[in-house]
């Protein structure tokens, strides 16, 4: 059963588990962690990401790209596309499933919670102020950087043969903090394709209770956003020779 693919999804449904868990414990009501705050947001997400990262490589693999933007700029910088489609596939539905075990997770709370932006923001991101082409931009810069800072950590120049084993996870993971701390306030830092448009489909197919529209005027944002980025980081790591 072990595949690319079943790492991929598994990695990516892990990811969304506990990245969505946080906001949800944050800004949900009644729970534990209610109000806990950004901080905690960040942390989360990158603590999730680490976790994400080791469940794929241990279910087949290797990669553990969980993120559209992560395959395209790879495609890009060695031309092989072909298992370009499938780990997408794969990445959305694992987002998918993630966003839906997250509902279930919090089920009494989505009752509780009057404000529909909040149980929105559970599932997909939305801007601090909406302006959709200058977020696209946000957007497409904090990918560049996660994509930028992930190929220096597997440069030959920073460590002759790669990363220790575990280590590159664990490194990934200190990134999207500090990516969510630093650049993540303006849009969510979606920084993933998979990661904002497969809850946000969830979001509009599960019976979340006084759940709102799904603010698909925005998800386009989210999409192109760091898709763009991936495609010039990969020319530009071709150019560079990272």
């Amino acid at each position: 059963m072990l595949s690319p693919f079943f790492g991929e999804f598994i990695g990516t449904a892990v990811l969304i588990l506990m990245g969505e868990g946080v906001v949800a414990g944050v800004v949900l009501k009644g729970t534990k962690s209610e109000n806990a705050g950004w901080i905690s947001i960040t942390a989360a997400w990158g603590f999730a990401v680490f976790c994400g990262v080791i469940t794929a490589i241990a279910c087949g693999s290797p990669g553990a790209h969980l993120n559209p933007a992560v395959t395209v700029a790879v495609a890009v910088h060695t031309g092989q596309w072909s298992t370009v489609p499938a780990f997408v596939l794969a990445q959305i539905l694992g987002a998918m499933t993630g966003a839906a075990l997250n509902w279930f997770f919090w089920l009494p709370h989505w009752a509780m919670t009057e404000d529909q932006g909040l149980k929105r923001a559970v599932f997909c991101t939305s801007p601090s102020v909406r302006k959709p082409w200058l977020n696209m931009m946000q957007e497409m810069i904090a990918t560049s950087v996660l994509l930028l800072v992930i190929e220096c950590i597997g440069s030959k120049l920073l460590a002759v043969s790669g990363p220790a084993p575990g280590l590159a996870p664990y490194l990934v993971a200190i990134l999207v903090w500090a990516i969510g701390l630093s650049l993540g306030g303006v849009t969510g830092y979606a920084i993933n394709p998979a990661r904002d448009f497969g809850p946000r489909l969830m979001h509009q197919l599960l019976p979340v209770a006084g759940k709102g529209g799904s603010d698909w005027s925005y998800a386009w944002v989210p999409i192109a956003g760091p898709i763009l980025g991936a495609i010039v980081m990969g020319l530009a790591f071709r150019w560079l020779g990272i």
